[in-house]
């Protein structure tokens, strides 16, 4: 079903699930007789194994007309997947699914997949050789040409697409799980968030929601506020609104417990990755708020993106996450969720939303559902179900957590129960889900307690080792507290989570143990009682965890050295904020989890071994080294993080369990011993910002190793050598080390596909093992000046002008990788470099011959899709650039010696020529125009033309749309008064065929500037409404640019624009829609006058 704008999207005849109800994740077209008992039947297996549903029409005998059941199966497929073989063009049954399959493409955006087996997709597009063959075969039976054209145009769509070539060399079973492993990554992008089991009442609560959001309306950037009490279904809701309408937008996120992550330490930068992350899919690593506020802005003000906050309590969250509506591209929705109604009027929200608690009728149903599976009780038990949502006042969570806590109990049982509710207070919601809590074993009842004191948001990894560790058997017990509804497990990465009601219960259950005196609880976390029990000494053998954040600004708190002496029971000590005069002398061999920041001594404690120890983090400690008594054999996580003493990280051999050993700014560390290259179980590896440190195992023996990071640790000279194959290792980053070169043994990180090398200031080369990496996509060598020239100097690497060992030896291999070229031409699962930054590498002119050569290393001439070349000092490219036919964006951006680029192939939709000031050659300037109609280039108005030389016809150009009447000047009475009025609609219809173009022409007018202003860039984008394909135009020419300064009357700008339109891909256009954006420094009065005009080939 194609979604719809306005208030019937949400109409009771669309969609009432979480998602759209795909009935089917991959819908198959192929021809039978070619594939249907080979290379079909085990894609389907395939398919199946990895447990994808996957539609296939077993019907061998097939009518003239395609069945309705098979136009369903198409409708409700997610994935649908096209074998051409060579004679699928024959099948008049396959060319009206591949209508049927384009149809839904275009109007439900289901993502199509075309598989050329034996069938070249340039045969396919042009309807050439044996597949061109069999086409006409069909057409001379046929003789419909209305038919027959329409199945070209539809053979040349899906020609055109993104899709896998089966090459003569490769191995069909590879083939195969390329195909699968794509389809998974697309579902895992197209799978919709876990909403409830049963969502009673929130369907007219979106309804109303929906009218606030107005997502058809793309020319405005919209900012929607809800708010609620604690547990009435807000995060329910969002979910359900996020999974119905983020596939409208070019990206989308839902970030999750705001409150509780921007309260950790890190917790705002944290929010801030995983948003740009989730809409830009991929890792940029902010380590500073600031920073990530003007990323944020600069990444996404281009963007139509679905942002969703979730539980959000605090301006500085909003400020440092939203910020201001021109942070993000026009159409953007911003969904804000909060307790706090004042938060939203703070904020200036466009509009606010609360969200009620259910009806009586709603509470019923939802109880019911989760007591009996039926949407009313059973009549036994109508009165008494009916008194126990009386008692829950609406809220959906306590009829969730009740609903399943009295299921399949007697009405004797249920009586009981309710005896227990009359003597809780009305009010007091939380009282009355402890009677779910009372009917656990004592087991679950500790797990329960631990996550609400200290581990809510921890993976279940590491809290289910905990709790194993304590004899809680947390295998059964986590599970029926997730039966319960008490806690949920959240996220790709199977995170613990807990509704707030919920673990403010497990607080009071904690309380009550002893009101008055906090020494005699078994658990802590208020921070008045914490203080007074450590500053008094009063701390018992009850005491099993603590977890003290104190407020910011709150002074020292006095220890005495004995105040842990009588806490032996204690399990778990979390110290988030808080500072101390001194360090404990005792701490509890039976500790779990010692996460202590601001750590006050340069020892632990002379008793503390770290038996029973699995989580060790230190943070702003003053430690200096563990001890030689410290063996925690059971540690699965050592942390150390600006613990500026800390000098060597010392003999890990009895650590077999450990997993994660991360150093973060540990600026005196200089030493790592030798045996933590060879810890087995070992997983991530990460030293950041350790300058000093130089020392490093002489091997590395690590196969569990994922990832190995040791980025800005400026002392590092060398890696180690990698002694055995590390078949786990996905990414190595070096950046800003001061290695020169890497070892031959790097061959073996056999699954590497990310290799950081920018800022590496010593680099000189790449060995030639680098060839080895067979799974290697993404290099980074920015930033490295001696990177390759000191190799031309030297003449010694692969890359050398002479002739070396190196260069005859991938010569030899020369003639194989080329074989390899394709990323699905691979007989050995190749991939293919995809991504390529030499940014400020090249520090002497060269005509950068050394591109080639990588190329030939890396396997990257049919997949490398981005290049960066920024702030290099090249004269020119090779012309070979233009066979790199996979290339999409290539940055030359203050390249101040570039003369000449060659001719740039319509796959690229991003080139960067900032800052050019020595352009004397740029060929065709009319295709760089198409081009950039088609894709867009940046900053094209500034850097294509050096100032006041701009060529002959656009000044002609610009004379001629004047004498024409095409545009006028600006008046008053085109002040635009807000965005819909930067908007032209075109209607049509316009036949590609006959038309050159649209050529876009604004004037402006500033008048009476109010401060100092300069225009600082603008933009026009071309939207159809039969296509999902944005066709964006950079300006070529300012008239008259300059800066306006406050008392000056009046200044004239004028822009021009052109697209070719061809990016649409359709035969017809109409109904075009022209957006105009103009983004000046300063705040100047300001009028417009704008035209858009299709050019016609015989004008």
């Amino acid at each position: 079903m194609a979604f719809q704008s306005g208030a019937s999207y949400f109409s009771s005849s669309s969609l009432s699930s979480s998602s759209r109800p795909w009935n089917h994740d991959v819908f198959l077209s192929f021809r039978g007789e070619d594939v249907r008992y080979g290379f079909v039947s085990h894609l389907h297996q395939a398919l199946d194994q990895r447990g994808i549903n996957t539609y296939i029409d077993n019907n061998l005998e097939r009518g003239e007309e395609i069945s309705p059941t098979l136009f369903k199966a198409i409708e409700g497929s997610m994935i649908s997947i096209i074998v051409l073989s060579k004679t699928y063009g024959e099948s008049r049954w396959c060319l009206d699914e591949l209508l049927k399959i384009l149809d839904c493409k275009d109007t439900i955006k289901q993502i199509v997949l075309p598989i050329f087996y034996d069938a070249d997709p340039s045969e396919v597009r042009h309807q050439k050789g044996i597949f061109g063959e069999s086409f006409d075969k069909l057409g001379d039976k046929l003789k419909d040409y209305a038919k027959m054209l329409k199945w070209k145009v539809a053979l040349k769509r899906v020609a055109d697409l993104s899709g896998f070539t089966l090459a003569k060399c490769q191995k069909e079973s590879e083939f195969i799980h390329e195909i699968t492993q794509w389809v998974d990554s697309r579902m895992v992008n197209q799978t919709p968030l876990s909403v409830a089991k049963y969502p009673v009442g929130i369907e007219s609560r979106i309804q109303d929601i929906y009218q606030h959001l107005s997502v058809g309306n793309k020319d405005i950037i919209s900012i929607v506020g809800i708010f609620g009490t604690g547990g009435i279904g807000k995060t329910t809701i969002s979910k359900e609104i996020y999974n119905r309408i983020f596939s409208q937008f070019e990206g989308s996120c839902f970030l999750e417990e705001v409150r509780e992550t921007s309260k950790q330490l890190g917790g705002l930068i944290k929010l801030q990755n995983t948003l740009l992350y989730d809409i830009l899919g991929t890792s940029l690593d902010v380590h500073d708020k600031n920073r990530g506020i003007n990323v944020i802005r600069d990444r996404l003000r281009s963007k139509r993106i679905l942002l969703i906050l979730d539980d959000v309590d605090e301006l500085v969250q909003l400020e440092n996450l939203v910020g201001d509506r021109d942070w993000f591209g026009s159409g953007s929705r911003i969904i804000i969720m909060t307790r706090d109604q004042h938060l939203l009027e703070v904020f200036e929200v466009d509009s606010k939303y609360e969200v009620m608690i259910l009806n009586d009728n709603e509470a019923l149903q939802l109880f019911s559902l989760h007591a009996f599976k039926e949407k009313e009780p059973q009549k036994d038990f109508m009165d008494i179900s009916k008194q126990v949502t009386k008692y829950a006042q609406g809220l959906p969570l306590v009829l969730t957590v009740l609903g399943s806590d009295l299921k399949s109990q007697s009405i004797q049982q249920w009586k009981s129960a309710m005896d227990k509710y009359k003597n809780i207070p009305h009010g007091d919601i939380q009282k009355v889900l402890l009677v779910s809590y009372a009917g656990l074993h004592d087991a679950d009842k500790e797990i329960f307690l631990d996550i609400a004191f200290f581990f809510k948001g921890e993976s279940l990894e590491n809290v289910t080792k905990i709790f194993d560790s304590c004899g809680f058997y947390p295998n059964h017990g986590i599970e029926r507290l997730k039966d319960k509804c008490l806690i949920t497990i959240d996220g790709h990465n199977k995170h613990v989570g807990m509704h707030d009601l919920l673990q403010a219960m497990g607080r009071e259950i904690i309380r009550r143990e002893s009101p008055k005196k906090p020494s005699k609880r078994s658990r802590l976390w208020n921070h008045e009682d914490i203080r007074k029990v450590l500053q008094d000494s009063t701390g018992l053998n009850k005491i099993e965890g603590i977890l003290l954040d104190l407020p910011e600004g709150d002074e020292v708190i006095s220890l005495h050295s004995e105040a842990f002496q009588n806490m032996e029971s204690l399990r778990v000590f979390i110290n988030r904020t808080a500072r101390f005069s001194c360090a404990p002398n005792y701490l509890s061999n039976k500790l779990r989890v010692l996460d202590w920041n601001n750590y006050p001594s340069p020892y632990l404690p002379p008793n503390f071994q770290g038996k029973n120890l699995i989580i060790l983090r230190m943070r702003h400690s003053l430690i200096k080294e563990l001890g030689d008594r410290f063996k925690p054999k059971n540690l699965t996580i050592m942390k150390f993080e600006n613990c500026e003493f800390l000098e060597k990280i010392p003999d890990l051999s009895s650590l077999s369990n450990l997993k994660e050993l991360a150093v973060q700014f540990c600026t005196r560390l200089v030493e790592v011993h030798e045996s933590v290259g060879s810890l087995e179980n070992l997983s991530t590896l990460n030293f950041f910002h350790c300058s000093k440190l130089r020392i490093l195992p002489r091997s590395l023996n690590l196969k569990s190793l994922c990832y190995l990071g040791l980025q800005h640790c400026r002392s590092i000279y060398y890696l180690p050598e990698i002694e055995c194959k590390m078949e786990s290792l996905i990414e190595l980053n070096l950046c800003d080390t001061a290695i020169e070169e890497l070892p031959l043994s790097i061959e073996n990180l056999v699954r590497l596909e990310s290799l950081y090398l920018r800022g590496c200031k010593n680099l000189m080369r790449l060995p030639i093992a680098c060839i080895q990496l067979q799974h290697l996509h993404w290099l980074e060598i920015g930033n490295c000046p001696n990177f390759p020239q000191k190799m031309m100097d030297d003449r010694v690497s692969l890359m050398a002008i002479e002739s070396t060992k190196m260069e005859e030896e991938i010569s030899l291999r020369e003639e194989r990788l080329h074989e390899l070229a394709s990323p699905t031409n691979s007989s050995n699962g190749r991939i293919g470099l995809q991504l390529l930054n030499l940014q400020n590498c090249f520090q002497s002119e060269t005509s950068f011959f050394p591109i080639s050569s990588l190329f030939t290393m890396f396997n990257s001439s049919a997949s490398l899709r981005h290049l960066y070349l920024s702030s290099t000092y090249i004269v020119c490219l090779l012309t070979s650039i233009k066979d790199i036919m996979s290339l999409e964006s290539l940055s030359l951006s203050y390249c101040c010696k570039l003369e000449e680029i060659p001719e740039l192939l319509p796959n690229i939709t991003e080139v960067d020529v900032r800052g050019w000031k020595s352009v004397e050659i740029f060929r065709e300037v009319s295709k760089i125009l198409e081009l950039n109609g088609s894709h867009g280039v940046h900053e094209y108005d500034a850097t294509l033309f050096p100032e006041n030389q701009f060529p002959e016809w656009l000044s002609y150009f610009h004379k001629f749309l004047k004498e024409n009447g095409i545009v006028k000047e600006p008046d008053n009475s085109v002040r635009p008064r807000g965005e819909e009025e930067w908007v032209i609609d075109i209607e049509g219809p316009h036949n590609l065929e006959e038309i050159n173009g649209i050529v876009l022409y604004i004037s402006i007018l500033f008048k009476d500037a109010s401060v100092d202003g300069t225009i600082d860039h603008a933009n026009a984008k071309i939207t159809h409404k039969m296509s999902d394909h944005v066709c964006r135009i950079e300006g070529v020419q300012w008239v008259n640019k300059g800066s306006y300064r406050k008392g000056n009357r009046t200044g004239l700008a004028g822009w021009v624009g052109y697209s070719d339109l061809k990016s649409f891909k359709l035969p017809v256009l109409d109904n075009l829609r022209v957006q105009f954006d103009l983004h000046c420094k300063g705040m100047v009065q300001f009028y417009k006058s704008g035209r858009a005009k299709v050019v016609y080939k015989n004008e």
